[in-house]
This record gives C-alpha cells, sequence and structure tokens, in this order.
C-alpha cells in the first residue's frame, strides 16, 4: 500500500514538474523573436505543438492552460508583454483568439501517432496550426471589424514562418516519440 501511494505521489509531482516546465518552455519561445520576413517569428506555435506531441494532451493542455492563466494574472509572459500591457486587458486584446488556439492545437497535435505516415503528421501539424488562425482571425475580426483585412493582418506575415515550423516538426516526430518511450 504504501509503496502505491509512493509512486501515486511521485507520479504527481512529476506531472506537475512537467506541466510548469511547459509554461516556462512556452514563455521562452513568446520572448525569443527571430528575425523574419515580413515579421519577426517566435516559437510560439512551435512549443505549443511539440508539447501536444511529446506530453500528450492531459499534460499539455495543462502546460497551456497554465501560461495563460499566468498571463490573465499579469505575469509578462506573453509575446509583447509587458510593452504592450499584461493581465486580463492584454489577454482580451487582438491576440486572444490565436491563445485560444493553443489549446486546441496542442489537443490536435496529441493526436499524432508514431505509426502516422510522414505526410499525415504533417496533414494534422497544418490542421492543429489552422485552429489556431481560424481563432485568431475570427477574434481579430469580431474585435477590430470584418471590413478591415483581417487575413492580411492576422494570418498571412505569418505563414511562411509557419511552413517552416511545421516541417521541423514534422521531420522531429518520430524522434520525438522515441524519446517519449525513453522517458
Amino acid at each position: 500500500m504504501e509503496l502505491t501511494k509512493n509512486l501515486t505521489q511521485s507520479k504527481i509531482i512529476k506531472s506537475f514538474l512537467t506541466i510548469v516546465l511547459g509554461s516556462i518552455a512556452l514563455t521562452i519561445s513568446a520572448k525569443i523573436k527571430i528575425p523574419f520576413y515580413p515579421v519577426p517569428m517566435t516559437m510560439q506555435t512551435f512549443v505549443v505543438l511539440f508539447l501536444g506531441i511529446s506530453l500528450g494532451y492531459k499534460i499539455g493542455l495543462a502546460s497551456i492552460a497554465l501560461y495563460l492563466f499566468e498571463g490573465i494574472l499579469g505575469l509578462p509572459v506573453f509575446s509583447n508583454s509587458p510593452e504592450k500591457g499584461v493581465g486580463l486587458l492584454y489577454f482580451t486584446g487582438p491576440t486572444m483568439g490565436y491563445l485560444i488556439g493553443f489549446l486546441t492545437a496542442c489537443f490536435l497535435a496529441s493526436k499524432i501517432k508514431l505509426t502516422d505516415s510522414f505526410i499525415l503528421i504533417l496533414s494534422k501539424l497544418v490542421l492543429a496550426t489552422s485552429t489556431i488562425y481560424i481563432l485568431g482571425l475570427l477574434w481579430l475580426g469580431t474585435l477590430i471589424g470584418w471590413d478591415k483585412p483581417i487575413f492580411v493582418l492576422g494570418a498571412k506575415p505569418f505563414l511562411l514562418a509557419e511552413i517552416c515550423k511545421i516541417l521541423i516538426l514534422a521531420i522531429l516526430t518520430k524522434q520525438i516519440f522515441k524519446i517519449r518511450k525513453l522517458i
């Protein structure tokens, strides 16, 4: 009985630490801006998909939920915070749809299997990433008005970078699963 209790406590502690580390990874990925044309690229979407693939949907979603909660509470975890605001005010700004889309993308990425072909992995990653942009564009259009060029403002500048990130992740996915088995 004591051994079972210790194993359960150990698993809870390991899960908690993994969730915190996932949130930290997402925060770091939001802060690092890579020069890319026409706008700088962060690695947030890469990390969101990586969390889904490597940690599964429960721990991955918990990591993203913690990240979002930290941001809503006012911690400067988001890409342009504290420069452009913090807390709930920043969260409900133009990027809220994209941030909510992190949850759907992580969940869908967690559905990738070791037995999936490269093309299927690529397709699932494109679908997962698309949910970030669909939710982001829906919120952006609602916020700033549908008479504005929503796609040009909220998606087009980022598509080339997303293609690069998706390709890299698709290539690494089988290796991620091998490492995941060892842990």
